[in-house]
């Protein structure tokens, strides 16, 4: 049985009991919802491989309370405490050499010498951590391959009777992870984009960032750095496929039933699809990068769908997020006129 918990003192106090146990609690972050353990507990953290059938050569997320906390595990560096200044508490995870590689658990690293760190913009999700007074590992908490959660029902679905509890704080803000960057390497490297974006780090950094168009990914027999660049993510299992507002006209002459719209309003409106058949990504960029793993759960929970067409946009800002989940979703299929 999976407790569903919220962001009261009281509830707190009880996922941080659980947690200190070697418990398995979901966590509300403002990007998506978390699965959590002690990161300093290897057979804590085994249940969350378990518990989302991950692979363990895909490191962990450590997230962590505050500043302080990350400096007890990651050797200190220059460009991290500027990053930290301006986007932390927030949506920006800071890949960092480790003091040594016995303080966190083996699994969480994969035998790396580096790891991620974040520290959300939750409230309650820090004060669960300080409570602990350990960080937590801090993957999306859905099963492996499947759309990202952003409601505690989403994470229900995929996890009842697999973790302890969830702790539910309503609906993310975000709706996709955060920008990961690799600080253990000479020039910093977005490895996922996120809603902070390579121009805003390259700003407080003065310098350049590397900002690679398109997904990242490694070999076969390699270990990532981070999440999502190796194993298939964010994949419902009905097909995807994207569409830009250039193909409306021949995209609307080619539905078929089965087939069902996610896209911004006005795009919707041109199409002339019904309600059933169409999810509004709102009216921007950044309301679309909220829906989109919504979109993606309900339309794969009904059994008629077949097919989700799914609106790309432009790489600029947000869009840059947008399209690395949407991309990975699809496979890369798109439209193409019958």
């Amino acid at each position: 049985m999976t407790l569903v918990l919220k962001t009261t003192d009281e509830d707190l106090q009880t996922a941080a009991h659980i947690l200190a146990d070697g418990g398995v609690i979901a966590f509300p972050t403002e990007t998506v919802y978390g699965i959590g353990a002690d990161a300093t507990n290897s057979a804590a953290v085994e249940k969350v491989f378990l518990a989302k059938n991950r692979p363990h050569d895909n490191p962990l997320i450590v997230t962590v309370s505050d500043e302080n906390m990350l400096w007890r595990f990651a050797k200190k560096n220059q460009r991290a405490e500027k990053l930290i200044s301006k986007f932390w508490p927030g949506s920006l995870t800071l890949i960092l050499p480790l003091i040594s590689d016995e303080l966190l658990s083996h699994n969480v690293t994969a035998g790396l010498k580096t790891a991620a760190f974040r520290n959300p913009e939750t409230a309650a999700t820090r004060t669960l951590i300080g409570l602990l007074k350990k960080p937590i590992v801090g993957p999306s908490a859905n099963l492996s391959t499947k759309p990202s959660p952003t409601t505690a029902e989403h994470v229900l679905h995929d996890m009842a009777g697999r973790i302890d509890a969830v702790i539910d704080n309503g609906p993310t803000t975000v709706g996709v992870e955060s920008t990961i960057v690799d600080l253990s390497v000479k020039q910093a490297t977005i490895l996922r984009p996120g809603i902070v974006t390579a121009d805003d780090i390259a700003e407080v950094l003065a310098e350049k960032v590397i900002d690679p168009v398109g997904p990242i990914s490694v070999a076969a027999g390699m270990t990532p750095k981070a999440p999502g660049m190796k194993y298939r993510h964010y994949a419902p299992s009905k097909e995807v496929v994207i569409f830009t507002k250039l193909d409306i006209g021949d995209l609307k002459k080619n539905l078929q039933k089965g087939d069902v719209v996610a896209a911004l309003d006005d795009s919707l409106a041109r199409l002339e699809i019904g309600r059933q058949d169409s999810w509004s990504l709102g009216e921007t960029a950044a309301s679309a990068t909220e829906e989109l793993f919504s979109a993606l759960r309900f339309f794969d929970d009904q059994k008629e769908v077949k097919r989700i067409y799914v609106e790309g946009l432009p790489l600029q800002g947000i869009g840059e997020a947008y399209m690395n989940r949407l991309e990975k979703s699809a496979g890369g299929q798109h439209f193409e006129s019958k």
